[in-house]
């Protein structure tokens, strides 16, 4: 992912921003759950490179999915964002992987980037319909809003999500500065997301330290952590999240999907692996399971 990006991370301040105090009204509102989730993914699964490492030697294409959802359990499902799949493909998606699976689609870019967010389109509904064929595999969508969507645009967010389908689960990205202002305008968007039980996308991410805003507004969060090649930055700033993570489950939230992002995906893996380890030591009642090393043929 080139958002954010800078060409060195020496003098970058990763610590995470005070917590939010509207967190505490959001998560003190939650029924506690019976179990209480924390999934790990990446931003995609067709990685030749893994063969051998993260899936076992020999494997072949075609079976990269079913690879990747032995590894991880859920991912930042790009494809979605290029083009409506159709009711065969999105079963394969669902049978291909372990019931413990999530999939979180990112709203397709002819609906989040269209100048009126699909509304005239008809493919809000579309889209509804045929993602909710993953059934019980279905995670929680996003919604990428443009750089340019401003808090000037909430009228037309509110319409989207008039039309979206409030069975299906989502979450809003946001990345124009003016959503993370201390404005009413910008206070209006997070109440909004609380309103419709919505939930909100934070990025952690070395050039734009605003966006990782740390708002909750529902009873799950969407974490996109941008790594730097396994830069020692890397792991320090998993160790701040498995604090701030273990805080939140603490006071009730449901579900956690955090992606690791790392330069081509080569070593998003690696990450999340590290990722389990520490969060797994931290939060050991909440569920949750990483990649590990492959050994030997399958």
């Amino acid at each position: 992912m080139d958002f954010g990006k800078l060409p060195s991370v020496e003098k970058v301040d990763f610590f995470l921003p005070p917590e939010p105090a509207p967190n505490a009204e959001v998560l003190a509102a939650l029924v506690p759950p019976a179990q209480q989730h924390l999934y790990l993914g990446a931003t995609g699964y067709n990685m030749k490179p893994w063969v051998g490492h993260w899936y076992p030697f020999g494997a072949k294409d075609k079976d990269f999915l079913r690879h990747y959802g032995t590894q991880f359990n859920t991912i930042e499902h790009n494809t979605t964002h290029y083009r409506i799949p159709d009711t065969a493909m999105v079963a394969r998606w669902r049978e291909e992987v372990p019931a413990d699976f999530r999939y979180c689609p990112k709203i397709p870019q002819t609906i989040s980037h269209a100048r009126d967010l699909g509304l005239a389109s008809g493919l809000i509904p579309l889209f509804c319909e045929v993602i909710a064929g993953l059934e019980e595999q279905m995670g929680c969508c996003f919604l990428q809003l443009p750089p340019h969507f401003s808090t000037h645009d909430l009228p037309m967010l509110e319409r989207f999500l008039d039309v979206f389908d409030r069975h299906v689960p989502l979450a809003v990205e946001v990345r124009h500065p003016s959503f993370f202002q201390p404005t009413v305008a910008a206070e209006m968007f997070y109440q909004l997301l609380q309103e419709r039980h919505v939930a909100t996308v934070i990025t952690d991410v070395a050039g734009r330290r605003d966006v990782c805003h740390m708002r909750l507004t529902n009873r799950q969060v969407l974490i996109r952590f941008v790594g730097n090649g396994l830069h020692s930055t890397d792991y320090a700033r998993i160790r701040d999240w498995s604090g701030r993570l273990d805080q939140w489950f603490d006071a009730g939230l449901h579900a956690a999907y955090f992606f690791t992002h790392e330069p081509d995906n080569l070593l998003a893996p690696d990450l999340a692996a590290f990722c389990a380890e520490v969060f797994g030591e931290r939060m050991p009642d909440v569920a949750m399971r990483g990649p590990k090393k492959v050994e030997g043929l399958f």
